[in-house]
């Protein structure tokens, strides 16, 4: 993403000056006292009595020219143009016109993926992250290249290996997935470091997106503006909505963003019991609901759901759609008002949702400069902090798939390296896609040639399709002069994008050929680095013994090349896990990508979703990831009963086996698990503490395999031991969805598993049982 031409120094001096003069707009201009007077320019009033003000000045003509992305502003009250559209998902982006780069501020740091930076099942990581990213977002707001409002992260499950958009989120499981979300949303919307994530005031505004059960994009001819997503009510409830829900109750997220497909036959944008009925009534929302980028033009024209545009637009405000990515609210609603298709009144409310969000972000209370956060500037955007924290947050998510003993590398054995692959000197392909301008790059082969001074480079392929194995001689040739090869192979936004999911999980052309006739042909090793975000067999390669260890490194973000050659030459000790499971091509052959239901079906021959719901053949399991050191994990300290207590004048039998969790009083109804994690290696490092849920085998229909509840990085040096506490809330962590989308907290023996499949795992047994007698009843564990 380099510039291609070279501006004269008059021109550079130009812009860098031009840039400096032109900051962001504001309203409420206390130096302009015909504007600065008005009841909604009084920060002591509240935000909702400023934004009611606001609104009872305006027009229809003007109030919904305010719905739209590209908001007009009123000039005549001095309130300024705004544009909402920005986007942060990992880093400043400019994908969203808010943003834009020039000689002031010409990049932004460049985190990994979301998929890598899950891959770390660091909580504290996810929320440093999301503190730098605003931190630079306000810095490029007060200099007029950035705005306030941000819609990431992008919360949808990972539900099938296949989707071009799974590189967005943080995997497969709703737990991680809502731990990573309510983390990063806190980091880009609390100001300072205090823990109180209902704080009124904003720093940025954070959106989670794509609401509900979105996740295919482009799937043999089936696009996101057409399907509809045939969900239960189970699924609903336990998988794919458990991240939004948090997004709203735990981080007090200030936005979510309806998606382009259909639940059920309705389109999300349109459905007031999913927008006004659950996000809004339900869970509370405290911010604006936005549609995806022309969702009502699309469940107009794509599907024709309404007879006209106006309808389109009613429907959608009556149903608690508050903000339009595109133009529709701004080119039919006032003719749907006056035609009486949608009250003026439900605008009005539109409206002062949308401004209390830019109230909060002090967006009317004069200039920035003024603010708190008024002194962030140029010099905040890629500082050393920040780009020290994107090779972290890299090095903490890469994983170690396999090893022989051939890693760590040595760079004094090393002689001859060579560095093969279509993505071996990968540079615009490591930041993914929602990616801005980075600070800089280091791609695998330039962080390679940091260890060995000998190093040759022979791509093998022309890019990841390669459709032509001219280049794979060569390459051979080279790895038969070394002693050790490095070839990394992987996906790239022409395989997997927005807009475009995989038919299959194999390695594209003949990247496959290119890995056999290198390992073929050299008398060395060889280390395997997977660059792609969702998984791909590489069976091929568990097998082959010339492979002597792999890596899965996602897209790795700015400084991923120095992340890689670090964990090769054991400077960093890998602790990544997988966030998804590794299937083998047979699993999508037999599955279609349409069929959203989780849980297998024999009489369907579906064989089921994620580790959860599938027990089939992996290439590696959820969770997998190791280590240049052994861990041991024992149980220092676990309850043996759980005593469950009724709500009053709840009724319930006392041989019943799955108890609503709307009767258990759940006030203080939760435990703590202490763990201790030994290092028995020779090297210091850290080691992810997964904690899985197994019911009772006389469980509600359809309960999961196993589930994630809790999970922990601890840092352990070497021979020392550390213990970790995890809390377990009870009614949240330990219940069932039955068929009709209800919690239940199943009674019997329950079973918390420490480690996953692919580690030594260690058990304890959990007796949930009701609370007998009143003597009991002060008690929740044992």
């Amino acid at each position: 993403m380099k510039p291609q031409y070279h501006l004269s120094l008059c021109l550079a001096i130009f812009l860098l000056l031009t840039t400096q003069c032109t900051p962001q707009q504001f309203a409420c201009d206390k130096s302009k006292s015909e504007t600065s007077q008005f009841p909604f320019c009084n920060s002591s009033l509240t935000y909702e009595d400023r934004a009611r003000n606001l609104v009872s000045l305006l027009t229809l003509k003007e109030k919904v020219q305010q719905l739209v992305n590209t908001a007009t502003g009123i000039p005549r009250l001095g309130v300024p143009s705004y544009e909402w559209w920005g986007e942060a998902l990992h880093g400043v982006s400019n994908v969203g016109p808010a943003v834009r780069f020039n000689a002031m501020v010409p990049g932004a740091t460049s985190f990994p993926a979301v998929i890598l930076s899950a891959a770390s099942f660091n909580a504290s990581l996810w929320l440093k992250m999301g503190q730098v990213v605003s931190t630079e977002a306000r810095a490029m707001y007060n200099v007029g290249q950035a705005g306030l409002t941000y819609w990431s992260p992008n919360v949808n499950v990972f539900r099938d290996p296949r989707w071009g958009r799974g590189q967005e989120t943080p995997g497969e499981d709703p737990l991680v997935v809502s731990k990573y979300a309510v983390n990063y949303v806190r980091g880009l919307q609390e100001i300072g470091d205090s823990k109180n994530s209902s704080s009124d005031r904003l720093k940025v505004s954070s959106c989670c997106k794509h609401y509900t059960a979105y996740d295919v994009d482009n799937w043999k001819g089936v696009d996101r503006f057409h399907f509809d997503a045939k969900v239960t009510k189970q699924d609903l409830e336990d998988t794919y909505q458990p991240p939004f829900k948090s997004c709203v109750q735990e981080g007090h997220v200030s936005s979510v963003m309806c998606s382009y497909n259909r639940v059920n036959g309705i389109p999300t944008c349109a459905d007031p019991n999913l927008l006004k009925g659950v996000v809004r009534d339900q869970w509370g929302l405290d911010g604006y609901i936005v549609s995806d980028c022309d969702s009502i033009q699309v469940y107009y024209t794509a599907i024709r759901y309404t007879a006209t545009p106006e309808d389109a637009v009613a429907l959608a405000l009556k149903a608690g759609l508050n903000m339009n990515c595109g133009d529709y609210l701004g080119k039919y609603t006032e003719n749907a008002v006056n035609m009486s298709k949608v009250k003026e009144s439900v605008v009005d409310q539109a409206l002062i949702y949308n401004y209390i969000v830019l109230m909060r972000l002090g967006f009317f209370d004069g200039d920035p400069k003024s603010q708190p956060l008024g002194n962030l500037g140029p010099s905040d955007v890629c500082t050393d902090d920040h780009k020290s924290l994107a090779l972290d947050a890299a090095r903490q998510g890469i994983v170690l798939l396999g090893n022989n003993g051939a890693l760590p590398l040595s760079s004094n054995a090393t002689q001859n390296l060579a560095v093969i692959g279509p993505n071996a000197n990968a540079t615009n392909v490591m930041i993914s896609n929602y990616a801005g301008i980075p600070c800089g790059y280091t791609s695998p082969l330039q962080g390679l040639q940091k260890y060995v001074s000998a190093v040759t480079y022979a791509p093998g392929c022309s890019n990841v399709k390669c459709k032509d194995d001219s280049l794979i001689k060569p390459a051979a040739k080279a790895a038969a002069a070394a002693d050790v090869v490095v070839v990394v192979v992987g996906l790239d936004q022409s395989i997997e994008a927005e807009g475009l999911d995989r038919e299959n999980l194999t390695l594209p052309g003949y990247q496959e050929k290119l890995v056999m006739e290198v390992a073929n042909d050299t008398k060395g090793t060889v280390i395997l680095v997977v660059m792609a975000a969702g998984p791909v067999d590489i069976s091929f390669a568990k097998t082959n013994r010339k492979i002597g260890g792999i890596l899965w490194v996602g897209y790795p973000g700015q400084a991923g090349g120095d992340a890689i050659a670090q964990i090769i030459f054991g400077d960093y000790n890998p602790a990544g896990r997988s966030p998804f499971t590794w299937y083998p091509q047979q699993y999508v052959d037999q599955l279609p990508m349409t069929d959203m239901n989780m849980r297998a079906n024999a009489t369907a021959n579906l064989p089921g979703r994620t580790y959860r719901f599938y027990s089939g053949k992996t290439v590696y399991p959820f969770g997998h990831g190791l280590s240049y050191s052994s861990f041991s994990k024992f149980i220092v300290s676990a309850p043996s009963t759980v005593l469950i207590k009724k709500n009053r004048n709840s009724i319930y039998s006392s041989h019943a086996q799955a108890i609503d969790v709307t009767t258990v009083n759940c006030k203080d109804l939760h435990f703590h698990v202490v763990i201790g994690v030994k290092n028995n290696g020779q090297m210091s490092g850290s080691h992810v503490v997964l904690i899985f849920w197994k019911p009772p085998s006389a469980s509600t229909a359809g309960a999961p395999n196993v589930e994630l509840v809790g999970f922990e990085r601890v840092a352990v040096e070497k021979g020392k031991t550390k213990n970790v506490t995890v809390r377990f809330d009870v009614c949240k962590g330990l219940n069932l969805v039955d068929t009709h989308g209800k919690r239940k907290l199943v009674i019997g023996q329950h079973t918390l598993i420490v480690g996953s499949p692919s580690e030594r795992q260690v058990r304890h047994h959990l007796n949930v049982r009701l609370a007998r007698s009143a003597s009991e009843t002060d008690l929740a564990v044992v």
